[in-house]
């Protein structure tokens, strides 16, 4: 029987289920190499180069480039899924800090080298979106997700009297979104400067908060 490899059982990751350890190891070099030659420039055979397979047996795992894109996809947001799961904290309000505190994480010894990893391939695909339509739905299905997370912690800190009843989670979600979005833009460039504007976002979480709600904002180690 073929071994397989499924991502973490979660409702949100069933489109990367059932991955055979050859598709994964192809979906890993496929991450290694579009980390190195970028989304419009990698190759099939540079895909190849970094298995122990030949480029002929890419087509026998998947039918297209753009088949194994798609796979691509789906595994990097499996890959998102789990590394932003059950973020540490007492209430809603310190697991929202949490959360944000560690997908903007500059911490290496957190593993800092992955995040990098996930930025660099997302902006890679991100940047093809606008004439990619398969490449559009699986960035999205990302950014739901990412939005859905950040709304539920805050409707929860409504429910709990962290946030004023007049706060309104899909906008605040929103924002959140588009904030982190620029900054993972800023940081293939900029990369000093992430952990000032995680700590922008974290100031204005907090700034949010009634004024006699206090919460840790230490639950994440990260670097200054």
């Amino acid at each position: 029987m073929t071994e397989t490899t499924t991502h973490d059982g979660d409702p949100e990751t069933d489109a990367t289920a059932e991955l055979t350890e050859t598709q994964e190891a192809i979906v890993e070099a496929t991450y290694s190499a579009v980390c190195e030659y970028g989304y419009a420039d990698v190759t099939m055979q540079d895909i190849a180069d970094r298995t122990d397979r030949s480029k002929a047996a890419l087509h026998y795992h998947f039918d297209c480039r753009a088949d194994l894109f798609r796979e691509f996809l789906s595994y990097l947001h499996a890959e998102f899924v789990a590394s932003t799961r059950n973020p540490p904290g007492a209430t809603p309000a310190e697991r929202l800090v949490a959360l944000l505190q560690t997908i903007l994480s500059t911490d290496e010894s957190r593993d800092d080298a992955e995040s990098v990893r996930f930025t660099t391939a997302y902006l890679e695909m991100k940047a093809q979106a606008p004439y990619n339509e398969g490449l559009r739905e699986g960035l999205q299905r990302i950014d739901e997700h990412l939005v859905s997370e950040v709304a539920d912690l805050v409707t929860a800190g409504v429910e709990a009297g962290e946030f004023p009843p007049e706060t309104e989670p899909t906008e605040v979600a929103a924002f959140v979104s588009t904030y982190l979005h620029g900054t993972w833009t800023r940081s293939v460039a900029a990369g000093s400067e992430i952990a000032a504007m995680r700590d922008r976002l974290v100031d204005y979480v907090t700034g949010l908060l009634t004024p006699e709600t206090g919460i840790r904002t230490d639950l994440v180690e990260v670097a200054q």
